[in-house]
């Protein structure tokens, strides 16, 4: 067993107190060491006790509601690796899941994920087109189908969708994708009778970024910028003192609809000269051997540029970049790490990390059933089945 350190309760955990007995504070009580498991994925009790600010009696009935709802899964530790008295284990449910469905250009990705984040399965559709609502739909609606009659028995307590574009404060309507074509589309409703399940929906970006949150490289970070790259463009998004940045409309973080070139190429979204446009694989295309690495050069300059200004006006403590501006950071980060710290407003830049994101292609999984979880996380009893 490894006990997760984890050293204070999550940004979106309210510490409350553990004595009083009424409902509320016991729903909140069992929220909060929900949580707990949910994003250590494997502690002790002893650590629950120390992270939640609970007492031990109050651990041990909260654990034992969760576990009898199915919720959580009790063990003994191994003796071996345990020094002194062990501490009973608490995991995570791994039959407690969600759908994670994720349509873009190129394809509808799903998953089943568990809580505490594991992907148990996942499926993928390659499109010859970009599909329409109705054809995302259907696509994503025949794999989920699939992934969850071989997963033998599961609690699904909800789907997840992750979209590259805005994305109302309703969770349901996409109010502009502009890759996929897509413009005030409702989407929750249709989609959950479809599936048979609540559906939410959320800006991929911003629930790639809490991903990298809760379970990747940016975990315990409170003031975080995203960035990344992929076949739809560059999505963005901002933890600012733990708190997602929204806007007044939901919409905050498209800072790849950052103007970073006057004149530039004609973007999808009706403007010219932004980041996605002169940042992207497309240019690649075709190009080999100096040719090639030139592009690779300047485009690793443009995207220093875009994290020095966002570095200036939000003083995060980390940026994390993913997909293919990973790669790009990863092949040049001495021209993109002296360009910013060239550029950026010091003391803002001083200690600012710039990092890759960690969790691969379940990114987008891990985020977007983080969606589907939540109400379960903030009110777990009574058990949504």
């Amino acid at each position: 067993m490894v006990d997760t350190p984890l050293t204070a309760p999550h940004p979106w955990t309210v510490r409350g107190p553990g004595g009083r007995r009424n409902e509320s504070i016991r729903r909140h009580n069992l929220a909060t060491v929900l949580r707990a498991v949910h994003y250590g994925r494997e502690v002790s009790r002893a650590t629950l006790t120390r992270v939640t600010g609970l007492n031990r009696s109050t651990i041990g009935d909260m654990v034992a509601a969760l576990e009898e709802a199915g919720l959580v899964v009790v063990t003994e530790p191994q003796a071996e690796r345990s020094v002194g008295r062990p501490s009973p284990v608490i995991c995570p449910s791994s039959t407690v899941c969600a759908l994670a469905i994720n349509p873009d250009i190129d394809a509808v990705r799903v998953a089943l994920v568990g809580l505490g984040g594991e992907v148990i399965a996942s499926a993928e559709q390659a499109l010859s087109s970009v599909p329409s609502p109705a054809d995302a739909l259907a696509a994503a609606a025949r794999m989920a189908s699939a992934l969850v009659a071989k997963s033998g028995e599961i609690t699904l307590v909800g789907a997840g969708v992750a979209v590259p574009g805005l994305v109302d404060f309703d969770g349901g309507t996409v109010v502009n994708a502009p890759h996929l074509g897509w413009r005030d589309e409702a989407i929750a409703a249709p989609w959950s009778d479809a599936l048979g399940c609540p559906v939410h929906v959320g800006n991929d970006a911003t629930l790639a970024l809490l991903a990298e949150v809760h379970f990747g490289s940016a975990r315990g970070a409170r003031d975080v910028l995203y960035l990344n790259g992929s076949a739809s463009g560059i999505g963005g998004a901002a933890l600012v003192g733990g708190r997602l940045m929204t806007g007044a409309r939901g919409h905050g973080g498209e800072f790849g609809h950052m103007l970073v070139r006057s004149g530039g190429e004609r973007c999808d979204c009706g403007r010219a000269g932004c980041l996605e446009t002169e940042v992207n694989l497309r240019r690649l295309a075709g190009l080999t051997g100096p040719n090639r690495a030139a592009e690779l050069e300047r485009q690793a300059g443009v995207l220093a540029i875009a994290i020095a200004n966002l570095i200036s006006a939000f003083n995060p403590q980390l940026v994390v970049v993913g997909g293919f501006l990973a790669q790009i950071f990863d092949d040049h980060a001495d021209l993109v790490l002296g360009a910013v710290a060239g550029q950026s407003l010091p003391p803002l830049s001083d200690g600012v990390a710039i990092v890759r994101a960690e969790l691969g292609d379940a990114i987008l999984a891990l985020g977007a059933a983080e969606l589907a979880f939540s109400p379960l996380l903030d009110d777990p009893v009574p058990v949504r089945a």
